[in-house]
C-alpha cells in the first residue's frame, strides 16, 4: 500500500499582484522595491486606516501570479526578481480604444506576449480572453473571429486560454452605456464556448473558465482557478497545497492568496473594469503614487494600524512509503 507522508511542513503564501490593478504595466519600479526590501504595505479596502504588513522573504513566498495587460515594464526587469517563482495571467483581448482606451495595438500586445513566452516559458504565460461581452459591433461573428486571430498568433506561446463572460455590475454597465453593451444570455454563451473551444483545440489550447457558476464541460471547457497552485507546484518542484480562497466569491476557484494591489489605480482605463469607479480618482491616487513607499499610493499615517500578516499553511514536500 502506498502512503503519502508529509516531511516538511511550512508556512508560506502566494502573492497575487494583482486583481486589482496593473502591477507589471504601472507599478514595476515600486515593486521592484518592496522586494529588494523584502516587504510591502497593504491598506484593507474595506478599512482605510489599517494595514497588512506583508513578509516577502523569498523562501516564504510560493509563487508571485501577475496579472497585466502590458507588462513590458516589468520584463525588463525580470532579472531583479530570479529569486522568487512566477507566472503571468495575461489579458489580451479584441476590443478597440473606445473599451480599451490605453492599451496598445492588438498587433504590439501580440507580440509582447510572444516575447515574454519565449523569456519564461509557454507554461506560466496564461493567456485571458475576458470579459466576452456582445454588442452591436461585438457580436458572436466578431468574437469567433477575433478568437481564432488571436489563437493562431499565440499557439506554441500559451498552453492555457482563460475566458470569463461580462458581470453586469451597475456600475460598469453605466459606464458602458453608450456602447449598448450586454451580457451574453445562456445560449449565447452556449454556442461562443462550443466554438472557441473547437477553435482552442486546433492550436493546442486548453480552456478553462474564471468564475463562472454554468458548466461547460460538454464543450471540453472546465472550471479553471487563476491563483493556481498546481501551476505553483510546477513552478517551485514542490507539492503545494493551499485552499480555497474564501474571501472570493463562491464560483471562484482560485486557492488562497494575498493581492497586493489597489483598487482605483489602474490607469488603463478599460471600460468594462469592476476594479475602478472613474478616471478622476484613479489620477488622484496616481498622483499620490510613491515608487519607495511599502504602500502602492500614498503613505503611513499617524492614525494607521500595522498588523503582521499571518502566512498561511502549505505542504511543499511529500514522500512516498510502500508499504
Amino acid at each position: 500500500m502506498i502512503i503519502v507522508v508529509p516531511v516538511a511542513y511550512k508556512v508560506n503564501m502566494i502573492i497575487s499582484a494583482s486583481r486589482r490593478t496593473d502591477i507589471p504595466a504601472f507599478y514595476s519600479d515600486w515593486l521592484i522595491n518592496r522586494l529588494n526590501e523584502r516587504y510591502v504595505f497593504v491598506r484593507n479596502p474595506f478599512n482605510n486606516h489599517q494595514i497588512s504588513k506583508i513578509d516577502l522573504t523569498p523562501n516564504l513566498i510560493d509563487g508571485l501570479v501577475f496579472w497585466t495587460k502590458n507588462p513590458t515594464s516589468l520584463m525588463k526587469r525580470l532579472d531583479e526578481i530570479k529569486d522568487y517563482k512566477y507566472y503571468f495571467q495575461f489579458t489580451v483581448t479584441p476590443y478597440s480604444k473606445e473599451l480599451e482606451p490605453k492599451i496598445p495595438s492588438k498587433e504590439i500586445i501580440v507580440q509582447i506576449f510572444r516575447d515574454l513566452s519565449l523569456k519564461i516559458g509557454s507554461d506560466f504565460v496564461i493567456w485571458r480572453y475576458d470579459p466576452i461581452l456582445l454588442s452591436k459591433k461585438y457580436d458572436i461573428k466578431f468574437h469567433l473571429d477575433a478568437f481564432n486571430d488571436i489563437a493562431s498568433k499565440l499557439s506554441g506561446y500559451t498552453k492555457r486560454c482563460v475566458i470569463s463572460f461580462l458581470d453586469d455590475y451597475l456600475k460598469v454597465m453605466r459606464r458602458m452605456k453608450d456602447y449598448k453593451v450586454q451580457k451574453p444570455n445562456g445560449p449565447e454563451r452556449d454556442e461562443i464556448a462550443s466554438k472557441f473551444s473547437a477553435i482552442a483545440a486546433k492550436y493546442n489550447i486548453t480552456m478553462v473558465t474564471c468564475a463562472e457558476e454554468m458548466d461547460l464541460s460538454n464543450y471540453g471547457i472546465h472550471h479553471g482557478r487563476c491563483i493556481d497552485d498546481k501551476l505553483i507546484s510546477e513552478l517551485t518542484k514542490n507539492n503545494i497545497t493551499v485552499g480555497k480562497d474564501k474571501t472570493q466569491r463562491k464560483e471562484c476557484g482560485c486557492v488562497a492568496s494575498v493581492d497586493i494591489g489597489a483598487y482605483n489605480t489602474c490607469l488603463n482605463g478599460c471600460l468594462y473594469c469592476y476594479a475602478n469607479l472613474n478616471a478622476k480618482i484613479i489620477i488622484n491616487n496616481y498622483q499620490r503614487h510613491n515608487p519607495k513607499s511599502p504602500l502602492i499610493i500614498g503613505e503611513v499615517k499617524p492614525e494607521d494600524k500595522i498588523v503582521l500578516r499571518k502566512p498561511m499553511a502549505c505542504f511543499d514536500e511529500q514522500r512516498l512509503l510502500d508499504i
